[in-house]
């Protein structure tokens, strides 16, 4: 019965969410080119904050628990599991005061209305896995860009989302490339529950009622030991994931 309801309701959501990406589009433009990067920086948070409310169609909840105290004069270098790209609009929209900018695939830099934009002029940067130099390039970049303007890189070590929630194993050069080229980050892990279960039944249809839970850990510094600080973050991570059907 939930699945024949979220047919209707999956496509009222995606109409509804394709329109905030299409709105927001000229709005981002608008922002970046006549008031420069604050005002982008704020259409990109309000943007998601209305892609989240579009999840809300399909009986979405969301709990993001932050009872950290977590400094602004300071880079970030957060690291989360991933389970959809439902995971992201929340991280932007509740982690906004740390300009939270993301390692993606090259793919989704172009043809996503908002979306892509953002990531080709916001800050983001754009990998492409099949070119090991290009990658490492983008990640020190990143990592020098977060250590000049004390903002935040958001990354998933897994390398892919997780499509039962089910932890994946780290890959670690992606976090050791950030960590040498922003040495004085603070690590932020991330723990997030239940954002597969909107892709349950796979893209179409969604799936509904899902309660997305995120819980932020207490900041590491990066010790000299590059691999026992990511193996201490893992470990953090994955303490805060639960897994139920």
């Amino acid at each position: 019965m939930a699945k024949l309801l979220s047919y209707p309701l999956t496509i009222l959501f995606f109409i509804f969410f394709g329109l905030a990406l299409v709105i927001f589009h000229p709005i981002q433009w608008i922002c970046l080119n006549l008031f420069g990067y604050n005002a982008h920086k704020r259409s990109v948070s309000i943007l998601n904050w209305c892609l989240m409310g579009c999840t809300r169609i399909l009986g979405t909840r969301y709990t993001f628990q932050n009872d950290q105290n977590i400094p602004t004069d300071r880079p970030l270098i957060i690291v989360t599991n991933h389970q959809s790209m439902y995971d992201i609009p929340p991280i932007i929209w509740h982690m906004r005061k740390y300009h939270p900018k993301f390692v993606s695939k090259i793919e989704l830099g172009k043809g996503i209305p908002s979306v892509s934009y953002n990531l080709r002029h916001g800050g983001s940067v754009l990998i492409n896995r099949k070119d090991p130099k290009q990658s490492i390039a983008q990640l020190e970049k990143l990592g020098n860009y977060i250590e000049a303007h004390n903002r935040s890189a958001v990354i998933f070590p897994e390398g892919t989302r997780s499509r039962t929630g089910e932890p994946k194993p780290f890959r670690t050069t992606g976090l050791k490339v950030l960590m040498k080229n922003a040495p004085s980050a603070l690590i932020i892990p991330i723990s997030i529950n239940n954002s597969w279960k909107l892709l349950r039944y796979g893209k179409f249809p969604m799936g509904l009622g899902s309660h997305v839970k995120f819980e932020v850990h207490p900041p590491m510094e990066i010790s000299a030991d590059l691999d026992s600080t990511i193996k201490a973050v893992e470990k953090q991570v994955v303490s805060g994931i639960q897994i139920s059907a």
